[in-house]
């Protein structure tokens, strides 16, 4: 997963569009709310996926911690 992360050409339009497409499908109804919620947790090292010095919402201030959360 990670070679396919690293080595792959993006296109930017081409994932904005798949994306929008997939939210429009899912979160189409007029009664759906999507909630992104960006406190994510601590974590100590840098091995797991999405690892890295970022703000944290849950401690109030930059560290080493992991992930975002969405909710729909």
């Amino acid at each position: 997963m990670h070679r396919l992360l690293n080595r792959i050409d993006w296109d930017a339009e081409e994932v904005l569009s798949d994306v929008r497409e997939y939210v429009v499908e899912h979160l189409g109804d007029p009664e759906a709310v999507l909630i992104v919620d960006d406190t994510g947790f601590l974590k100590n090292g840098t091995a797991s996926a999405g690892v890295q010095r970022q703000c944290s919402g849950t401690v109030g201030r930059t560290e080493n911690c992991q992930g975002i959360g969405i909710k729909y």
